[in-house]
């Protein structure tokens, strides 16, 4: 298979089907350019894939939807409407966090209720709360508002924002950040999860990811009905229709370099494509390691952006999907369900690389909104536990099973009672599963981790500095990870391409 630019027509090769990477498909195409789309897996999505098992659906990949007009956005580059094709729905609440003491707490959008919720734990944090959602407002409006769709190319825009950094303590962490506002140490922990969503640990994860606060109580969160997964072929529809082409099932062998540009790509199949800009929605260190010509002056040359000796990667993932044979209606849609410890679990995982007896777990419940995930009468689960990354070489032929027994039976004492009676149809995920599927250095769910020395203009760079038409996006480089931040990343790429691409891109 062979791709050639047409004159006038740049050609853009997007690699990886992810969420970034079909944003900058689409952003491509919108402006002008002719654009290939690589997926090694049989399905768009990256790490949005769907899975089917005896009548029930799991999303495998991303379940928390927020800033939904990110995605709108992308049809209406076409003067499309996202709601001719997609339902989203508000959640209430957004998470049910239960406690190892049997409590529970509803965070949500309803105010009333929020204050109601925390008054219960402690009638003096209610107050802080609101503090803390105005210093989180503060951040959003530099982090997200400003800094979010900013490219991070030079030194120099670094500098330029110091100020807005030091006056934003982006050198505190979001746990320091909760700390000051909320007294309540149950509190503290529901109101520092977010990190963990995006790949970091709450105790050193620069407090920049506290706007996460502000985004869900600026848009909300919601759930698509039929999942992710149906998002991505909405997508995937919309690429088609522009005459965007799809190559699944296609795995990049070597991105071809020539005199510091690229000018093509090899497939596993030995077939090439050619192309005068590269997009990598892949993971930039295996990009890094793995793709670009090896055994090359130009190889040897490089100096990656991050050292690997000095790199910190985001956690691993233990993903454990089932069905159960009876309906669980007092779970909500989120559940974080947290055990006893909680620092020191989150040492073991990030900093030790050690899989603790004791987890804490995120519970999707997907039929507490969308009864098609499931047969009548039963429910779909997806669960979640941050593990150690393949730093640690665990043997996960082992420990997968024994997790599996141990999530399931603390689940089963607590807010799934029977759960091991009922369980049915179930499989897991682990970060090996990660390594090879996804291509993810070291397995971590997350690429980098979201720490201040690997933000900004220290994360992997939208453009590269030195091959000046290769350019990345997705969770390894700026602005970060989860969905928010992924789709923006091909906002950054387009605003890169049209500042200086040597062809012209309306």
């Amino acid at each position: 298979m062979t791709a050639n630019s047409t004159s006038g027509q740049p050609h853009v090769i997007v690699i990886g089907g992810g969420f970034g990477g079909i944003a900058a498909a689409l952003r491509c195409r919108a402006m002008g350019a002719k654009v290939t789309l690589v997926e090694r897996l049989e399905r768009l999505g990256g790490r949005a894939q769907v899975f089917e098992v005896d009548g029930f659906k799991h999303d495998a990949g991303p379940t928390v939807i927020t800033a939904p007009f990110l995605f709108n956005e992308l049809f209406q580059l076409f003067n499309e409407d996202i709601k001719d094709h997609l339902q989203f729905v508000p959640l209430t609440p957004w998470y049910r966090f239960y406690f190892h003491d049997g409590r529970t707490f509803d965070y949500g959008q309803d105010m009333s209720s929020m204050r109601r919720e925390i008054a219960s734990f402690n009638p003096d944090d209610v107050d802080g709360y609101l503090e803390l959602v105005s210093a989180s407002k503060g951040i959003f409006d530099v982090g997200f508002s400003k800094l979010a769709h900013k490219p991070f190319t030079k030194f120099s825009t670094m500098i330029e924002q110091i100020p807005s950094l030091l006056a934003l303590r982006a050198d505190r962490t979001v746990s320091q950040l909760v700390a000051k506002h909320i007294k309540d140490p149950m509190l503290r922990r529901a109101f520092s999860i977010q990190p963990l969503l995006v790949g970091g640990n709450p105790f050193n994860t620069t407090a920049i990811y506290s706007l996460i606060h502000y985004l869900e109580r600026k848009w909300g969160v919601f759930f698509c009905m039929g999942g992710t997964g149906a998002l991505v072929d909405a997508l995937e529809g919309l690429l088609r229709r522009q005459g965007v082409e799809i190559a699944t099932g296609k795995d990049i062998r070597r991105i071809e370099v020539s005199s510091n540009k690229v000018t093509g790509v090899i497939l596993d199949d030995g077939q090439r494509i050619q192309g005068e800009y590269v997009v990598c929605n892949a993971d930039p260190p295996t990009v890094y390691k793995e793709m670009l010509d090896r055994g090359t002056a130009f190889e040897r040359r490089l100096r990656r952006p991050l050292p690997e000796k000095l790199t910190k990667y985001s956690m691993g993932l233990y993903v454990l999907y089932f069905g159960t044979t009876r309906e669980y209606p007092d779970v909500a849609h989120h559940t974080i369900w947290l055990g006893q410890r909680f620092k020191g679990l989150l040492k073991d995982i990030f900093d030790r690389g050690k899989l603790a007896e004791d987890f804490s777990l995120y519970v999707h419940r997907p039929t507490a909104t969308d009864k098609s995930f499931a047969p009548s009468g039963c429910d779909s689960f997806y669960v979640l536990c941050p593990v150690p990354n393949l730093k640690s070489n665990l043997d996960w032929e082992i420990e997968g099973k024994n997790l599996r027994d141990g999530i399931v039976s603390a689940l089963s004492r607590t807010i799934l009672p029977d759960l091991e009676a009922t369980i049915t149809s179930d499989f897991w995920m682990d970060p090996t599963d990660f390594r090879d599927d996804y291509r993810s250095r070291h397995g971590a769910g997350f690429s980098i981790a979201p720490i201040f020395r690997q933000s900004a203009w220290f994360r992997y760079r939208n453009q590269d500095p030195r091959i000046r038409n290769l350019f990345f996006t997705g969770a390894g480089t700026h602005p970060g990870a989860g969905l928010p931040g992924v789709v923006s990343s091909a906002k950054v790429v387009e605003t890169l391409l049209k500042e200086s691409s040597e062809h012209h891109f309306s």
